[in-house]
């Protein structure tokens, strides 16, 4: 599935350049706005003319790049881990309410303990791995699970329209990065063969690690405790840090991405903020204010005043995943 995405992109950059760009969004004022900011700031002699080293886009990844719903991805696999890790050993379980809801596969219970909760039982599934242990297990993980809804493998879930923006803004001298309240280790297990984003350019949130040498191998092996958080505040932290340089462009779908895309549209030069609003319940989902996964309320209010793009799903998007090309 994801070489015939790759197949599909590539027949768009062998395109003569009048060819559109994103075939897979709908005419009308979202597609054209990004359009001609893309042309605003590429093209030589323009007053908005950026170089191309400034030309930095950033992409949150859940609910953005690929689907949330019903939670995280990385929880899922966090989940799985736990309830493995407790039939080896019960104690586990024992440790902490989240870890007893992990173990039984309570959904409601691990989503009660909240932000707390989720990170100890990522932590916990994550730790005691050396990074390249983790890494396999996360490939192995992505290799063998379907999504309980489409029955697509979770790196399938991907949004082809992001795919084809992704694609066009790199054409276009763009540098794209993924920004993400999601495990770093995680997304830069697939990111390079899903989205074409090489694992150095992809921020996210990590927990703490210590070097070792075990059997004459050197490696870093990942501890229990939180290291960096990469949401809300914590991103602009995270791409100053990583990358360096403001992003002229910054695309999200919830709260959490909300002061990525002021950083992106309130640095004094040209910027553009894309909001991904989930409107479609027959193709995908619908939700927005009152979700738990992918809280929409506060940076869709904000879109509205300060006029970012809001991409509606529903009305934007022709196409949502890539196997609907097949």
């Amino acid at each position: 599935m994801r070489l015939a995405s790759f197949a599909f992109l590539a027949c768009l950059a062998a395109t003569p350049a009048l060819a559109d760009p994103l075939p897979s969004w709908n005419a009308g004022d979202t597609k054209s706005a990004i359009i001609e900011f893309v042309e605003a700031v590429t093209t030589p002699g323009s007053e908005t003319y950026v170089d191309p080293a400034e030309r930095i886009a950033t992409f949150d990844n859940d609910g953005n790049l690929w689907a949330e719903q019903p939670f995280y991805f990385q929880l899922q696999y966090a989940l799985d881990t736990v309830k493995q890790m407790a039939a080896e050993d019960p104690s586990l379980a024992e440790k902490s309410p989240a870890l007893k809801a992990a173990a039984e596969g309570d959904l409601e219970g691990v989503l009660a303990g909240g932000e707390k909760g989720l990170l100890e039982i990522i932590a916990t599934s994550h730790a005691g791995m050396t990074t390249d242990q983790f890494k396999q297990s996360v490939a192995d993980w992505l290799a063998a699970t379907k999504h309980p809804k489409t029955g697509q493998r979770y790196d399938q879930m991907i949004y082809q329209p992001m795919l084809e923006l992704l694609a066009y803004l790199r054409e276009n001298g763009f540098k794209t990065y993924i920004v993400s309240g999601g495990g770093i280790d995680f997304i830069r297990v697939f990111s390079d063969d899903a989205y074409g984003i090489p694992p150095e350019q992809v921020v996210g949130s990590s927990i703490k690690a210590e070097y070792k040498v075990i059997d004459g191998e050197a490696v870093t092996v990942k501890l229990p405790e939180l290291f960096f958080y990469d949401d809300k505040e914590g991103k602009p932290v995270a791409i100053n840090h990583h990358i360096g340089r403001r992003p002229i462009i910054a695309s999200g779908n919830s709260d959490g991405d909300l002061q990525m895309l002021e950083y992106a549209t309130m640095g004094g030069g040209p910027g553009l903020a894309i909001l991904l609003h989930h409107t479609d319940a027959d193709r995908e989902w619908a939700y927005d204010r009152d979700s738990k996964i992918g809280h929409l309320d506060k940076a869709l209010d904000e879109a509205a005043e300060e006029g970012w793009v809001v991409v509606d799903m529903k009305q934007d998007w022709r196409t949502v995943f890539p196997w609907e090309l097949e």
